[in-house]
């Protein structure tokens, strides 16, 4: 029999130590550790419940083309005509809160509902490419590969030896140049 104490070993110790099956699993006899099968799997993750990334958003770089307008980009006093400097602050302060705020309320509003469009609009774009878009093309290319043969059945048939024959009797004309002066 597997387990027991072994020689020097305290009961404690007995306790806390792994059990190992050495016979093999009994589901797979060759295999001699049942632990290889835990490690040797592939986990798959599931991409719908992968944590999102709160700090950089933008992980892809999609909207780097977006103007990023911040207030010295809209609003500058040129050198010589400087409003007072609480008015600059207060002005800044209030652009900068102003946008942050319009932006967060417009997104609480109507960010959700379009996400929702949008998730909508790419499964039916995503369901038409799968059952409609590759299926038609794939049957475009099947049938398009049987005219192809017979155009070139034609072509091979016909031509060829049209233009063999008016190959060989121009075969013969040569050319010469020469620079009179």
């Amino acid at each position: 029999m597997t387990g027991g104490l072994k020689d020097g070993e305290t009961e404690e110790e007995y306790l806390r130590s792994p059990f190992i099956r050495k016979q093999g699993n009994i589901y797979k006899p060759n295999n001699k550790d049942m632990d290889n099968d835990s490690l040797n799997e592939k986990t798959m993750e599931d991409i719908h419940t992968k944590e999102i990334d709160l700090v950089n958003r933008d992980p892809k770089r999609i909207n780097d083309d977006v103007v990023k307008v911040d207030f010295e980009d809209v609003i500058a006093e040129p050198a010589g005509t400087y409003s007072f400097d609480g008015v600059w602050k207060a002005s800044f302060t209030t652009f900068t809160v102003t946008k942050y705020w319009c932006y967060r309320l417009l997104t609480a509003l109507v960010g959700i509902p379009l996400a929702l469009i949008w998730g909508i609009f790419f499964a039916i774009l995503s369901f038409l490419h799968i059952w409609a878009v590759v299926p038609c093309v794939k049957s475009y290319l099947i049938e398009i590969h049987c005219v192809s043969r017979v155009y070139s059945i034609c072509v091979h048939t016909f031509c060829d030896p049209l233009f063999e024959a008016m190959g060989k009797c121009l075969s013969s004309i040569r050319i010469r140049m020469s620079k009179e002066v």
